[in-house]
């Protein structure tokens, strides 16, 4: 059965009002005084979207056991689109069913996208890591952007993107199929 394509539209606006919120509390109740930059450059539609086609595997890193986070709740709805999720947490050891890693050189297949749901302070160290396990793409999620690590990964052959949420941008290219 085929779902109309305002359903879609208006879950997807649901999930960025859902998302903007999120952040506003959490900015004001527990994150200190922070800059987060602004892309310089970023992957395109096109290319975002050749991207989660190809893509089979995908580490999420700063996933959470908590229902109510975005990365939860992401890591779900990867894992119910079909990829094989690996969440990244040295705090849990089962996330959704799915065993946890401390980190991305723990994780026992190659990684097509490494999905960042870290402070911005944390972004730069994230890539390197993704370098080090040589995996084929970094994004970094809605809010999130670090131009000088974006360079280092493309310079090393890894695809990037940021300040964009992997789930919308998935249901977008579902909407559009």
């Amino acid at each position: 059965m085929e779902l109309p394509a305002k359903l879609f539209a208006d879950e997807i606006e649901t999930w960025k009002e859902s998302l903007c919120q999120d952040l506003i509390e959490q900015e004001s109740k527990e994150i200190p005084e922070m800059s987060c930059e602004f892309p310089e450059s970023n992957a395109t539609t096109e290319e975002i979207s050749t991207l989660l086609k190809n893509a089979r595997t995908i580490a999420v890193v700063g996933a959470s056991s908590n229902p109510e986070k975005d990365s939860h709740m992401v890591t779900g709805y990867l894992k119910d689109h079909g990829y094989t999720v690996f969440p990244i947490n040295p705090g849990c050891t089962e996330i959704l069913g799915l065993p946890c890693f401390k980190s991305l050189e723990e994780v026992p297949e190659h990684i097509d996208i490494v999905d960042i749901f870290r402070r911005p302070e944390a972004l730069a160290g994230v890539v390197d890591e993704a370098i080090a396990a040589k995996a084929g793409s970094v994004w970094m999620q809605l809010g999130l952007a670090h131009n000088a690590a974006a360079d280092k990964a493309r310079a090393t052959g890894l695809e990037v993107v940021m300040n964009k949420c992997i789930k919308i941008e998935h249901m977008k290219i579902e909407q559009d199929s």
